[in-house]
């Protein structure tokens, strides 16, 4: 079955443009061209994807995903925007986004961007990782009596891009976009410090790929 996209676009032609594209590639889209039709749809349908505008009419794209995440609405989502300032990349993410591309956007890219987005995300709110039970929207770790392990943040999201990646290497590159937001210095320190804290609960899941990365051993 081919994945359900809902795309917003205040940009009639612009919209037209991409839903075309989209359905000659196999997808299923609904279109809206502003954020409360939007939410409308989100009401009635499930989807596998977001493409928010950000600039629209009303209010913005951020405040829209922001919203949904606010319900538990996990679903991924990629923000295709005119914006090229640092903080509405950093804000674009903080509200849950999944990638951000900037207008004027390659459809190519595009398409190679929904289907990386689709391959690696965990739909569910709550993933069983071995003896531990993930809840991925307040990104804590729960042991088997329900207890909170009070892992760090980031050591979850490192842990969640791990289990996205299906065994495949995940490069330092690929965890300092994940870890730390733009503008904000990564550190190679705080790093081995998320690894220890992952490895005390997974020792054997975690493998250091020397000088490239660490891949999930499931």
């Amino acid at each position: 079955m081919s994945a359900k996209l809902l795309l917003l676009e205040d940009d009639k032609l612009f919209n037209e443009t991409l839903q075309d594209f989209l359905e000659e590639e196999g997808f299923a889209v609904d279109t809206a061209l502003d954020p409360y039709t939007a939410l409308d749809l989100t009401y009635s349908n499930i989807y596998d994807l977001y493409l928010f505008d950000v600039n629209l009419p009303y209010e913005n794209g951020f405040d829209l995903l922001g919203k949904l995440r606010e319900s538990q609405d996990v679903t991924p989502a990629i923000f295709l925007t005119s914006r090229e300032d640092k903080a509405s990349l950093h804000e674009g993410f903080g509200v849950g986004a999944d990638d951000y591309m900037k207008k004027p956007v390659d459809l190519d890219e595009l398409l190679l961007r929904i289907e990386a987005v689709l391959r690696r995300q965990i739909r569910q709110k709550y993933v069983q990782v071995g003896d531990y039970r993930l809840e991925s929207m307040s990104k804590t770790l729960y042991d088997t009596s329900g207890n909170d392990l009070n892992i760090s943040k980031k050591a979850v999201d490192l842990l969640i891009l791990l289990l996205e990646a299906k065994g495949e290497l995940v490069s330092m590159e690929m965890i300092r976009e994940r870890l730390w937001a733009s503008g904000q210095q990564a550190s190679d320190g705080a790093l081995r410090v998320y690894v220890t804290q992952l490895k005390k609960l997974f020792p054997d899941a975690i493998v250091n790929v020397r000088g490239l990365g660490y891949r999930w051993k499931a």
